[in-house]
């Protein structure tokens, strides 16, 4: 069941649902959310179910404000906290020395959590409504929320989207196309410095400016990386099968195949030479952000078409890029 999620008595009705232990379809302006109460073991263990996903696989909790970070971590280091206060809300997930006794399924039995404040008005309201005193229900301190679709699968931008994979059965306060359209970028501040796990539209400059520091790359401090959402090789993948060329290669093949091109399709930058009808094409912004606001809906619209071949021509090899390069060398995987 699809709500306005500008509507307060559908942000009731959501707050109302999280403190049952129920799920929930947030958007937030990264993606949709599958929302739970991230203190309710059998709440999060709904999300595990639904989705598919492995149990030893760690879900993002969100709070509403910076506040919610000491309900869930401890020993948080000098530039996580400036990181927070530079990004927050907003598209930033910070993996912290969790807190002993607190959001372990969430964590997946790990010592480190995964925490986000989201930017959307939509979802501040519902984190801010479950959490309030005297509403009924335990109060919510923290959401659970990867992202609202099958595991591995394309990630949700629209309520529809989430809707499609679960079904009328599952509440979805829909609050329009997501902005950012990627998920969050993660950084791991559990090693004495900032670690990329994750590109997003927070960059590497931006972090480095706030941290004071450099950030790291994974491999570079030797220790192992704590488990974190999104991070396996393949992920994000549409049904048909990706594949990721330069646009001098795309011409080629598009060449050789000639009129007899079917099932395809293509998402390039570059204007390219077609010979067949029957190839369903999509022009890629040359903005990385608006590519980004929009790639998981080109990849879910190309599988409604019933493609069996996405052609995708390889993003620039530059900073703003980053996010977008390495949800398409994921799903090409």
């Amino acid at each position: 069941m699809i709500l306005d999620g500008t509507r307060p008595d559908a942000i009731a009705e959501a707050a109302r649902a999280l403190r049952a232990g129920e799920l929930l379809g947030l958007p937030t302006e990264t993606v949709y959310g599958l929302a739970a109460d991230a203190g309710s073991e059998a709440a999060v263990g709904r999300i595990f179910t639904a989705k598919g996903r492995p149990a030893d696989h760690p879900l993002i909790v969100h709070v509403p404000d910076a506040h919610g970070i000491d309900a869930f971590a401890r020993d948080v280091p000098a530039f996580a906290r400036a990181l927070a206060a530079a990004f927050w809300p907003g598209p930033l997930t910070l993996i912290l020395p969790r807190r002993e006794g607190v959001a372990a399924a969430a964590a997946a039995g790990q010592d480190s959590v995964g925490l986000r404040c989201p930017s959307h008005p939509v979802a501040q309201a519902v984190l801010r409504a479950a959490a309030a005193p005297g509403a009924g229900g335990a109060p919510v301190r923290g959401v659970a929320a990867p992202s609202a679709n099958r595991f591995g699968r394309v990630s949700p931008t629209t309520a529809q989207h989430v809707a499609g994979e679960f079904g009328d059965a599952l509440l979805v306060l829909d609050g329009g196309a997501c902005d950012v359209g990627i998920e969050s970028t993660i950084v791991d501040c559990t090693r004495g410095a900032p670690v990329l796990l994750r590109p997003g539209a927070v960059t590497r400059e931006s972090i480095e400016a706030a941290a004071g520091q450099p950030l790291r790359d994974r491999d570079s401090l030797g220790a192992p990386d704590p488990r974190a959402s999104g991070t396996l090789e393949s992920h994000y993948a549409p049904t048909a099968r990706v594949r990721l060329m330069d646009a001098k290669a795309l011409q080629t093949a598009l060449d050789v195949l000639g009129a007899d091109a079917a099932h395809l399709a293509v998402y390039a930058r570059a204007p390219l030479r077609q010979h067949s009808s029957r190839v369903v094409v999509r022009r890629m912004p040359e903005d990385a952000a608006a590519t980004a606001q929009q790639l998981f809906a080109a990849l879910r619209g190309f599988d409604d078409e019933g493609v069996k071949l996405i052609w995708v021509e390889t993003p620039p090899d530059t900073p703003e890029w980053e996010g977008v390069r390495d949800r398409l060398r994921r799903a090409a995987a």
